[in-house]
């Protein structure tokens, strides 16, 4: 039986860039969905894609509020996201991984570079997979508990949501708890080494995470001039 194909969302209010994104990626073997804003493209997630395409700027919702509104809900926070981006702007870059985006590609498009990125964020995702299903389901530092393969956080009685990006740096940290992890090695391991991302993002998701942690915040330690640590709490 051939292999299922792996689905993706398209999502830009320029007919010909769909169109052109769609006909290079079929070619590799992807099925491809097409909307022309953010809102359309809320409506086609269920069932989910393996992978979102995303431009910024469209009309009716753009792509950042797209983003977000699929990193806020458990049934598509997982899903990867590549940002298009017609400029040059370091701003629009950083906001877009700040949001939990994977990767970015930047218009004009190259269909062989954008083509390259789909499968090197894919196949992140799937290394991402195996490595949470030969690990221990369930990670429990005092009254936090972290459920890998479902992607939940319950904190005492309350679930917690967690996007994509800052499920995997508290996986990271809580299952590796009094280890000292640099920002550089975040980078590398959440985000991998061929996207290009500064140090200022995981700061930015270190913080969202300590807001959701509440009173435990404290938990995640900033050991200063290096990078962050998870400290079991005491008693």
């Amino acid at each position: 039986m051939a292999p299922e194909k792996k689905r993706i969302l398209v999502v830009d209010d320029e007919g010909d860039i769909v169109e052109l994104i769609r006909y290079n990626l079929s070619k590799e073997g992807f099925e491809v969905l097409g909307a022309r804003n953010g809102k359309e493209a809320l409506g086609k997630i269920s069932p989910a894609p393996d992978l979102v395409i995303l431009d910024i700027m469209m009309p009716v919702m753009d792509g950042f509020e797209t983003c977000r509104r699929l990193k806020a809900q458990p049934a598509s926070a997982m899903i990867p996201v590549v940002f298009l981006t017609a400029s040059s702007n370091e701003v629009d870059e950083v906001v877009g991984l700040e949001l939990g985006a994977d990767d970015y590609v930047q218009k004009p498009i190259s269909p062989r570079t954008l083509v390259a990125r789909v499968k090197s964020v894919l196949r992140r995702t799937a290394q991402s997979a195996r490595d949470d299903a030969a690990q221990e389901e369930t990670i429990t530092v005092g009254h936090l508990e972290i459920n890998r393969s479902t992607y939940t956080v319950r904190l005492g009685k309350k679930e917690l949501a967690f996007p994509k990006k800052e499920f995997e740096i508290l996986t990271l940290l809580a299952g590796h708890a009094g280890r000292v992890f640099t920002r550089e090695s975040l980078l590398n391991t959440i985000w991998g080494t061929d996207v290009v991302v500064i140090d200022r993002t995981v700061d930015v998701h270190i913080r969202k995470i300590r807001e959701k942690l509440g009173k435990d915040a404290s938990m995640i330690e900033t050991v200063k001039g290096v990078g962050y640590r998870f400290q079991k709490p005491q008693g």
